[in-house]
């Protein structure tokens, strides 16, 4: 494709997403088609090999919606997706995709690196998509702000794909805590075995050569250029700054979870980092992160400390060698002033610590009502439908400010103090020079969607 061809493809959906934008005049937003309940949806897949083949997978539901549009920009990795779904248009940039289908689409799943998350997504919603996002939501603080602006500005249902919140552990977990199984709590420890790629290392020196399937430059996407090698794509990606957030990135959107619903967590008002092997080009290699979070109501303040790359909380003394805490590898421990309580990444499996208090434990009345299944609840919503009273979903007015929590702990990583942050203004108020990490500079052809 010439170079003349690709700007008029940018130009013409550029205009379309203006006009989107216009249609209503004084710049009101145009919301998304009416579906009925009993309509198929007709949805498009961004990023369709790896994890996007499952969450196209999802979107499908079994036939009762349309997959009518596959964009990835390795055709390769995206061979099962396209023998899956053979009548879907294919697709390697997705620009091209939602100018020429943008009349075809009602929602987009985007299953893509991090650092092209919230501009396929911005591009989506501003047309009137409803959207489904990988976890983490974004790559940066200030991408998750826009996200749940953008989303509340067209009215679009959303969803950010970390399914442990549509599970039944988070909702059982949630009900032992608010009973008072342990207390009040005022520390919760989350742990993960990642990362498990490289990180810590300088970016290396060599060049490949581009996979005859892969468009690199596309791949590049926001990120400033650099040569093709195989450290980067397609496995390792998360380990590098310009691309993914690391350990916290790929975990902390499912682990973290459990403790930010159980304890109405909001922004921190602190976050402290200790490292190894942290550059500007990669994630370190372990990291253990201090965010204090502030009284909320009635519930005192709280400390929640993340411990990555095989770090692990100090085992409390009245807790047994021989019990497994959370999933092991992956978990949570909430610290009472009655005792402890773990669960593993998504909210399951909780248990009371020591284990055989487990026995005179009584579980408390169910309150929360179960999930209808993660798929399912973004792709009703798309339909209007609305969540049971008292339950809770995934979207971004509830993923958003989630994410950015999240990401507050890789900004006190590259910092390299403790930071204090101003979420109002969504600046850090101590270290001027940490606020360089909130935004990132979107690489031409792609500034329009910040």
């Amino acid at each position: 494709m010439s170079n003349n061809r690709v700007s008029r493809r940018f130009f013409l959906f550029s205009s379309a997403v203006m006009a989107a934008g216009c249609a209503t005049g004084s710049g009101r937003a145009v919301g998304p088609r009416k579906i009925s309940a009993n309509e198929k949806l007709n949805i498009a897949g961004v990023g369709v090999g790896g994890k996007g083949t499952s969450d196209v997978e999802g979107a499908y539901d079994d036939g009762n919606n349309n997959i009518v549009a596959l964009c990835d920009v390795d055709f390769e990795r995206a061979a099962k997706s396209f023998k899956r779904f053979p009548n879907a248009t294919q697709y390697k940039d997705f620009r091209v995709m939602l100018d020429k289908e943008h009349k075809n689409i009602d929602a987009v799943t985007i299953s893509t690196t991090d650092h092209m998350h919230a501009p396929i997504a911005i591009a989506a919603m501003q047309l009137g998509k409803h959207v489904y996002v990988q976890k983490p939501l974004t790559h940066d603080i200030y991408e998750a702000r826009r996200l749940t602006e953008v989303a509340r500005q067209y009215k679009v249902a959303t969803q950010m794909g970390n399914q442990g919140h549509s599970g039944e552990g988070v909702r059982r977990l949630m009900e032992w805590i608010a009973a008072g199984a342990i207390g009040t709590v005022r520390e919760a420890h989350i742990w993960t075995d990642r990362p498990i790629w490289p990180q810590g290392i300088p970016r290396p020196a060599g060049t490949m050569p581009v996979p005859a399937t892969l468009d690199w430059d596309l791949w590049l996407g926001t990120a400033p250029k650099r040569p093709y090698h195989k450290a980067y794509a397609p496995f390792a990606w998360r380990g590098w700054w310009d691309f993914g957030c690391g350990a916290l990135g790929d975990m902390a959107c499912h682990i973290m979870d459990p403790a930010y619903m159980a304890l109405k967590l909001g922004y921190p008002t602190s976050v402290e980092a200790i490292s190894e092997g942290n550059n500007e080009e990669s994630c370190p290699k372990w990291s253990i992160i201090t965010y204090q979070f502030p009284a909320r109501g009635d519930l005192p303040p709280v400390k929640l400390v993340w411990y990555d790359g095989k770090k692990l909380p100090e085992r409390p003394a009245e807790i047994p060698a021989d019990e497994k805490l959370g999933d092991g590898d992956n978990g949570t421990l909430f610290v009472g002033d009655k005792g402890y309580l773990s669960c593993g990444c998504y909210g399951g499996n909780p248990s009371l610590h020591p284990r055989e208090k487990m026995s005179e434990f009584k579980r408390p009345e169910k309150t929360i009502p179960n999930s209808i299944g993660h798929y399912k609840e973004w792709l009703e919503a798309c339909k209007g439908v609305e969540i049971p009273k008292g339950g809770f979903c995934g979207n971004f007015d509830y993923a958003g400010p989630f994410t950015e929590m999240v990401l507050l702990g890789n900004l006190a990583i590259r910092a390299g103090q403790k930071i204090e942050f101003d979420p109002k203004e969504m600046k850090v108020t101590n270290v001027p020079e940490a606020n360089q990490y909130i935004r990132r500079t979107y690489r031409s052809g792609y500034k329009q969607y910040a």
